[in-house]
C-alpha cells in the first residue's frame, strides 16, 4: 500500500467542522462537514455502540454526502472519540455524542483538549 506524506488540520469557520490536506509535493485539498451532519454522526455511532458503523451506509442513513460523514469520522478518530477496526467504526466510550461535542467545540473556541 503507497502512503503519501501529508498534514491534516481541522478548524471550525462559520460552524462547520473544515478539515484540511495538505499534502508532500505542495498540492491541498479542503473538505467540510456543517455542525448537523456531525452531530447526527456522533449520535449514529453512539446508538451503532458495539455493532458499528461504516462511511458509505452511515452516510445514507442520515442522508448526508459521504465527504461530510469521512470529514466527522477523520476527526472523531483523530481526537480518540472513535475507533476503527477492521473498516468498521466503535465508540471509544458510552459517552461518544458528549465526547465529540467536546471536542467540536474546543476547537471552535481553539482550545486544545490534549
Amino acid at each position: 500500500m503507497r502512503t503519501r506524506s501529508r498534514d491534516v488540520r481541522f478548524e471550525v469557520l462559520d460552524d462547520r467542522l473544515v478539515r484540511t490536506v495538505r499534502l508532500a509535493d505542495g498540492r491541498a485539498y479542503v473538505h467540510r462537514c456543517t455542525r448537523r451532519v456531525y452531530e447526527e454522526v456522533a449520535r449514529a455511532i453512539e446508538e451503532a455502540g458495539s455493532a458499528g458503523v461504516t462511511l458509505f451506509p452511515l452516510a445514507e442513513a442520515i442522508d448526508a454526502p459521504n465527504t461530510q460523514v469521512n470529514v466527522a469520522f477523520e476527526f472523531l478518530k483523530e481526537r480518540g472519540c472513535v475507533v476503527t477496526r477492521l473498516r468498521r467504526s466503535y465508540p471509544a466510550s458510552t459517552f461518544l455524542f458528549e465526547d465529540a461535542m467536546i471536542e467540536y467545540l474546543a476547537l471552535a473556541e481553539g482550545a486544545t483538549t490534549d
